[in-house]
């Protein structure tokens, strides 16, 4: 048996700043054996915890010849190992034989192991307490919730490859990983994404601002420590190509937008010159792919109910019926209300978002106008899910 380490590279320090130890084996013909294949079979011989000991002695005494001083390991940890109550001690005392301090691995704790024990999170806890960093492994699988990661309180989460392969395959998973990642960061988690095999894997990574990254586009496992300066290059001509990305979607979204944009200026500058609202929209309700248009007092209270395109009612729109009337609805908390008032007689666009009113993903412009009433706010809202589908 030996152990191979697959490196985890900081997207911002560009180098790497631990490495995943994992076991391989060989069988009498000299094929290489994987790690889950040798647990397997020592699972039906009931030595798991043998040989996850063994294997832990092994990964310490490699790692500890690498020629560093600050890179984490990376234990991947079986459940019943964690359940083990001498688990932490034994630990401790074969880092200390090496002369590794706690502080420098990181345990990579299953997201579904313990089920919601409370003895598992105090099992964590004198973990965490001891000086290792703990890791929450697999986390979108299955039965995941966050609330997983407020009880455990996890240093980093590992977000499980299901989601990688759901983003790739579907835009509006894609498109809202970065907020998923977000409530991580504000709950008190770095992140960890693993898997990546490709350019489009490693772009959606950094896109969505994942700390860390894996995987065999940037290094495979190996025996030897990487350089530091391995995934400079890589990592650059990855931000260079996110950022042509994110341009070349702006571009696309400016395009798509400006006659919208267009037509809300000419709306409002007839509400200025006293017209009303269905009359100074018509051209707005036009547009194909208008929802409502719909108007605001300068305290974000709206003024009379939606104005519809005509015998445009959708499916959702009867689906959502109770949400359709807005007369008097407060928007004050909302972006688009609140930039309009920041910078009047300029349209301003929101990112996509679900809409209230039927429940659907939209954009909306809107633009603050000195009216013979006072300041009003202006508003369209853009149906982003038929705009999504020429992509």
């Amino acid at each position: 048996m030996f152990s191979v380490f697959q490196p985890v590279f900081s997207v911002s320090h560009r180098r790497a700043i631990g490495y995943h130890a994992s076991l391989r084996a060989r069988d009498d013909t000299g094929r290489q054996v994987p790690s889950h294949e040798v647990f397997t079979q020592a699972a039906r011989r009931g030595d798991l915890l043998e040989l996850g000991r063994l294997a832990e002695s092994l990964h310490l005494g490699n790692f500890f010849s690498f020629d560093s001083n600050d890179e984490w390991l990376f234990l991947s940890l079986h459940p019943a190992a964690l359940m083990d109550t001498s688990y932490g001690d034994a630990l401790l005392a074969s880092l200390k034989n090496v002369g590794l301090p706690p502080q420098r691995v990181v345990l990579e704790v299953p997201e579904q192991a313990g089920g919601e024990t409370t003895r598992f999170a105090e099992i964590i806890d004198s973990l965490r307490k001891s000086g290792f960093l703990i890791a929450l492994d697999g986390f979108g699988v299955k039965h995941s919730n966050i609330d997983r990661v407020w009880h455990l309180r996890p240093d980093i989460v590992t977000l499980d490859r299901c989601i990688l392969q759901q983003a790739s395959e579907h835009s509006h998973i894609e498109r809202v990983l970065p907020g998923l990642v977000s409530l991580l960061h504000e709950s008190g988690q770095l992140v960890l994404m693993g898997g990546l095999s490709t350019e489009r894997d490693a772009l959606i990574a950094l896109e969505c601002g994942v700390d860390f990254v894996q995987g065999a586009f940037f290094a495979g496992p190996s025996a030897e420590a990487v350089q530091p300066q391995a995934a400079q290059g890589v990592v650059d001509a990855l931000s260079a190509a996110s950022r042509e990305r994110v341009a070349a979607r702006e571009r696309a979204q400016s395009a798509r937008l400006a006659p919208y944009v267009s037509a809300l200026e000419s709306a409002a500058a007839r509400l200025i010159e006293g017209a009303g609202l269905a009359d100074a929209t018509r051209g707005l309700l036009q547009l194909h792919e208008t929802a409502r248009c719909f108007l605001l007092d300068a305290s974000g209270r709206q003024i009379g109910d939606n104005i519809l395109p005509a015998a445009r009612a959708s499916q959702r729109a009867k689906r959502f019926r109770p949400l359709l009337h807005s007369e008097g609805a407060s928007w004050e908390r909302r972006p688009y209300f609140i930039e309009a008032l920041r910078t009047p007689d300029r349209v301003h666009l929101t990112s996509p978002y679900l809409s209230i009113n039927e429940a659907h993903l939209c954009v909306t412009a809107s633009i603050a106008a000195l009216t013979r009433r006072g300041t009003e706010v202006l508003c369209v809202d853009i149906n982003w899910d038929v705009t999504a589908q020429r992509r």
